[in-house]
């Protein structure tokens, strides 16, 4: 992705930028981020289910406030996340497709995989919304 969209600048991520996220697609309809392993790991060497879960969490919150034109607010409120496979190298893309938009809350599937495309982990995160007037 050549460049964030300016609201996106506007409300930047510490955490999300000492794990080294980087946005390659958004859209309210579907956002697709990476993160490396190397620096996200447990003390086994292996990728950090809790480095799933902010990357999942970032993806979806990250597409709910790009559904509202980044007018209001976007907060996960309930995030479910199941670890299918270990990773130890590479980078670990997430691709978050909504499934549901609507006034008040928003729900995403997060599915995010390993450089060779195997499944990593499976997440679904809902998302309130507060949307301020145009």
């Amino acid at each position: 992705m050549d460049a964030y969209p300016d609201w996106l600048l506007a409300h930047g991520s510490a955490l999300d930028q000492k794990m080294g996220l980087e946005f390659l697609e958004i859209s309210g309809e579907r956002t697709v981020a990476r993160m490396p392993v190397e620096g996200n790991t447990q003390p086994f060497g292996l990728w950090h289910g809790g480095a799933s879960c902010v990357l999942a969490e970032t993806l979806g919150s990250v597409a709910a406030f790009s559904a509202i034109e980044g007018r209001g607010a976007a907060f996960g409120v309930d995030l479910n996340a199941t670890h299918h496979k270990a990773v130890r190298s590479g980078w670990v893309t997430g691709t978050a497709t909504q499934l549901s938009l609507g006034g008040r809350l928003a729900s995403y599937q997060i599915v995010l995989t390993d450089d060779a495309g195997d499944l990593v982990c499976t997440a679904r995160l809902t998302v309130f919304l507060r949307r301020d007037p145009a």
